[in-house]
């Protein structure tokens, strides 16, 4: 059998006492109803001063309540040495700066070389057996910001908090054109493009999509902005950025359709020639949420990586 997640642990204050342990493990240490259940089945999974407790009996002020969660090795996921870039780690989480080209999880096709199986590997060589759930996903050519985590528990509470839109996410982005208002707010909703499922477009109907953006610099040509997710759609910037006239740089899905434009890999290759850039030019710089364990709020930054700082060096050498 796997070993245990190193423990949650609440004391009780005064102020809860005599309170139903049941309270104090859904409200306090906010635990869902499917890990509660799961919880109740595991030996040791809640204790009060180490002792295992039905969830009806009352806790007094003092108490040591302690949740403990078995272990799960990350099933069909091939431990690889790859170079990660951490930004932050503890018992419960893992933050990375993902690098431009990086598959999130491996998939049909791409078995080896994803950020899983760095991850999983790294955690390996320290005598861990976590699984890998990432918070949230970037599209393989997205660098930046992403989050693990270590166990259900951390994942349900940052993905409780995406959901209700509790979780900053900011990107940086290189776009085609000049755009002429400092910042705005797309609100369009998005979903498959019938003729090709791959694609993602702004169609009546879709799942709802808000999309924030700041201009930061203009160029001749392009523009340099910042952007802030109030959702998480499949291309959500690309496809709101193309919709506004302005697709990402080196966009081989959502380059302009314009009569005069060229098919998606030529125009990939021009904006390469161009530009310098092997990629969409989109940088996930940051991610802010609430810890679940500590509950306080935690920033991670992610510098803007070598290729995207050499096409802004080259914008500015055309002005």
């Amino acid at each position: 059998m796997n070993g245990y997640y190193d423990p949650l642990i609440y004391i009780v204050p005064e102020e809860e006492e005599g309170f139903y342990l049941k309270t104090i493990l859904q409200n306090r240490m906010l635990l869902s109803r499917k890990l509660l259940s799961r919880l109740k089945l595991t030996e040791r999974g809640i204790t009060v001063n180490g002792e295992r407790h039905y969830i009806s009996v009352r806790v007094h002020a003092g108490d040591k309540v302690e949740v403990r969660m078995v272990q799960e090795e990350s099933d069909d996921i091939l431990p690889q040495e790859l170079p990660l870039d951490i930004l932050y780690e503890d018992e419960q989480l893992l933050v990375l700066n993902k690098a431009a080209g990086m598959i999130v999880h491996p998939t049909h096709g791409h078995y080896v070389n994803t950020l899983a199986n760095g991850v999983v590997f790294y955690w390996q060589q320290q005598g861990k057996s976590y699984r890998f759930r990432p918070i949230h996903r970037l599209d393989q050519e997205t660098s930046g910001t992403i989050a693990v985590a270590k166990n259900p528990f951390v994942h349900q509470q940052v993905s409780e908090q995406m959901q209700a839109h509790q979780v900053k996410k900011e990107y940086i982005a290189l776009v085609h054109g000049v755009i002429g208002i400092d910042e705005g707010t797309v609100n369009e909703p998005i979903d498959r493009d019938p003729a090709e499922p791959h694609i993602r477009i702004v169609t009546a109907g879709g799942y709802p999509a808000v999309t924030h953006y700041r201009v930061e610099r203009r160029f001749a040509g392009a523009t340099m902005v910042r952007l802030w997710l109030e959702t998480g759609r499949t291309h959500q910037i690309r496809v709101h950025m193309k919709h506004l006239g302005h697709p990402l740089l080196g966009d081989k899905l959502y380059k302009p359709d314009l009569p005069e434009a060229v098919p998606g890999e030529q125009a990939a290759k021009a904006d390469t020639e161009e530009h310098g850039l092997s990629r969409h030019a989109l940088h996930a710089s940051l991610l802010g949420f609430t810890h679940p364990g500590t509950r306080q709020w935690i920033e991670f930054h992610a510098p803007l990586p070598d290729d995207l700082r050499q096409c802004l060096q080259q914008l500015e050498a055309n002005e």
